[in-house]
């Protein structure tokens, strides 16, 4: 075990570099230490870094365990830095720490509008902040929603605006175990939205927009009219536009999901596959180019055109890093040099990391390096498990191969974000994965031959009946009840747990190591520890929780695993609400079904509840205990009045409450001393029994 462990250490130093670095990044984000702190490290790991070069070469070889510490504390620091420059607040010029809610903002649009149901939506850059003559230049990014209006529809890259309307901070919804979509945004360098109408922004004549990425839009723009005039159907149209150039906006969230439920939502997101396959294709267009004389040109040749497909598809983490890591190759074959697949793996995410550090955080990120990773490791052994003589069965022997051994390291990851595992990925990839090939390879020939209508038509016809055909399995497939292994949950230690158990049985079979066995069984016996702990908790907790869901009213009660729901009908019945706002949060709890009541008084545990969302017939002069309650909807109802009928302990304001109206019950609570939170601006409220 040891020799195989030094000749990975040998044989990829960049991996040496990357841990350290990593550490440093996660390290910073949770800590947060100041600049002077981080700089003093780094300055003193230099100045003893360079004192070592005094010595003489013994007592350097005598003090290199030293020196190693220190290289690995300036590594830690340097990845601490990348977080503190990369992280918007801590800027001086951010617009945050000189914006004032009575100022305007100049702002420029980041891209072209996208339609939304409500409105339009656009990334926009803040240039400066300020009122009349006193503006302020600044930095920092805002998601501007336009009013759906003919005005707003083709506004375009550059346009800049001046917005009359307060930013609001983006916070999250703060439903229990949902999306971390604040953190997300601010890795991304966005903190704050807002809606403006045809009066609270100004369209300026001026527009400030850069060559190239003036060159890319105008080239997306195309190549979706392209798909757009020769794919026909809705869904099929929105799969070529996210297979060919990442772009899914069109893409329909119910396919989406039968996607993810069936294991093959891979094919969709731009990654290693698409690069690798356009990689070839750039190899065999460039074949006339082999040679030593032309090796140099046809490598500029194949870089330029996989980073302008990466720019194309929007530089997305795991695109990115197949793009470094395909250049790596390109670059390789240059200088006549076979580098180990493990050493430009690390070398690629440490490139990446060094860019933006909070890649790290990214789900694609982890999991496209935990897939090519697991492909590295576990192809060559499961492939060696069979023989064939027919190549036909051959090649589809080695695609089952190459599934069976990337979902091995990225299943724990799976299961922690997706809370599912798909029983039939086997079966999908088998067609998801050949079939989607052919249709990207048919779309980049139809966007070449677009200039040829009559092949263009032909070829769009052909690609409408494939992708469809692609559709429909995977839908058949997710419409199995054994498609998948829904509601999982695990937490993060757990999933630590599982993939060191995964890691140390495969090397206990590859390598014949006792140690890596013991290590498996021991992190198997606390996996099974923490779960088994788990579904106790479950099993007893008491819980009332009032979701933050806009306009509608949705209340789950918790009792040990059994869930009672109080609330609006669309709140379980739209899919999309109910995935992203209700799901995670009974996952999260382990809850069984959910069984619906109409009830609006009820006793929980001891514990009087009440939900107010139609008027009340108030006069009950016992003055009950109300423990909660709860404010829905628009009731014309007073909190004086209820305060003279009831005795109560808490009020919660859901968000189905319009909000001029939770302001105002948000004040005569205060004024009566009666502790109120209103779920809109606080997030969630759960009661903890």
């Amino acid at each position: 075990m040891r020799a195989q462990t030094l000749y990975l250490w040998n044989k990829a130093p960049a991996l040496r570099l990357l841990l350290p670095l990593a550490a440093g990044i996660v390290l910073q984000w949770y800590v947060q230490f100041s600049l002077i702190i981080l700089l003093f490290v780094a300055g003193v790991s230099i100045f003893a870094l360079a004192g070592f070069t005094f010595l003489s070469i013994t007592k350097q070889f005598s003090f290199r365990s030293f020196q190693g510490l220190l290289l690995n504390l300036l590594l830690v620091a340097a990845g601490a830095l990348l977080v503190y420059a990369k992280d918007i607040r801590k800027d001086k010029a951010w617009f945050g720490n000189h914006y004032h809610t009575e100022q305007f903002v100049l702002a420029t649009l980041q891209e072209p509008v996208v339609e939304k149901p409500n409105s339009y939506k656009a990334l926009a850059t803040v240039n400066a902040v300020g009122k009349d003559k006193a503006w302020k230049e600044t930095k920092g990014k805002v998601i501007i929603y336009f009013q759906k209006t003919a005005a707003f529809k083709t506004l375009q890259y550059g346009q800049q605006v001046i917005v009359a309307k307060t930013l609001q901070p983006i916070k999250n919804s703060g439903n229990p175990g949902g999306f971390d979509y604040e953190r997300y945004s601010l890795f991304q360098g966005i903190t704050h939205q807002v809606y403006v109408t045809n009066k609270e922004v100004v369209l300026l004549p001026q527009k400030a927009q850069k060559d190239l990425k003036t060159f890319l839009f105008w080239t997306r723009a195309g190549v979706l009219q392209i798909l757009r005039t020769y794919i026909n159907g809705t869904q099929e149209r929105g799969l070529a536009e996210a297979l060919l150039i990442g772009y899914k906006d069109d893409l329909d969230k119910t396919l989406l999901q039968a996607y993810a439920n069936t294991g093959v939502v891979h094919v969709i997101a731009i990654s290693g596959l698409h690069l690798g396959l356009i990689y070839g294709i750039l190899l065999l267009l460039t074949k006339p180019l082999r040679g030593k004389k032309w090796a140099a040109l046809r490598a500029v040749i194949i870089i330029t055109a996989l980073w302008l497909f990466t720019l194309l598809a929007g530089a997305q983490a795991s695109v990115v890093r197949s793009a470094v890591m395909f250049t790596t190759l390109a670059l390789g074959a240059v200088l006549n040099r076979n580098a180990s697949i493990y050493n430009t793996l690390a070398l690629s995410a440490l490139l990446l990391l060094l860019y933006n550090p909070f890649w790290l955080w990214d789900v694609g990120f982890q999991l496209s390096y935990a897939a090519v990773l697991s492909i590295i490791i576990f192809f060559r052994p499961i492939y060696n498990w069979l023989y064939f003589q027919n190549k036909m069965v051959d090649a589809v022997w080695k695609l089952m191969a190459v599934t069976l051994a990337a979902q091995i390291l990225t299943t724990p990851l799976s299961l922690y974000y997706f809370h599912q595992f798909p029983l039939l990925f086997f079966i999908t990839n088998l067609v998801a994965v050949p079939l989607s090939s052919a249709i990207l390879i048919s779309e980049i020939l139809l966007c070449s031959l677009a200039f040829l209508p009559p092949v263009a038509s032909a070829l769009g016809w052909l690609l409408t009946k494939l992708i469809f055909f692609l559709n429909d399995h995977i839908l058949q497939m997710n419409s199995l009840p054994f498609a998948s292994w829904q509601n999982l949950s695990i937490s993060f230690w757990q999933a630590v747990l599982l993939l060191l158990f995964i890691s140390g049985i495969a090397y206990w079979l590859l390598q014949k190591s006792k140690v890596a066995f013991q290590l498996s069984l021991v992190a198997l016996l606390l996996f099974a520890g923490l779960r088994t702990l788990s579904f106790m908790r479950a099993s007893h907790q008491k819980k009332i929780i009032v979701y933050n869901i806009p306009k509608l009213q949705a209340i789950d009660i918790l009792d040990g695993r059994n869930l009672t729901f109080i609330g609006d009908a669309k709140a379980e019945g739209d899919n999309n609400i109910r995935t992203y706002h209700l799901l995670p949060s009974r996952v999260q709890h382990r809850a069984k079904p959910s069984v619906k009541t109409s009830l609006n008084a009820f006793n929980f545990h001891g514990h009087k509840v009440l939900v107010v969302d139609s008027t009340l017939h108030l006069s009950n002069p016992t003055k009950p205990l109300i423990s909660l309650l709860i404010l829905s909807k628009n009731p014309k109802i007073y909190i004086n009045d209820l305060y003279k009928t009831f005795n109560i302990k808490q009020v919660v304001i859901d968000a189905s409450v319009p909000a001029w109206k939770a302001k105002l019950w948000q004040k005569d609570c205060d004024s009566l001393n009666i502790p109120c939170h209103n779920v809109a601006q606080k997030g969630a409220f759960v009661l903890n029994l």
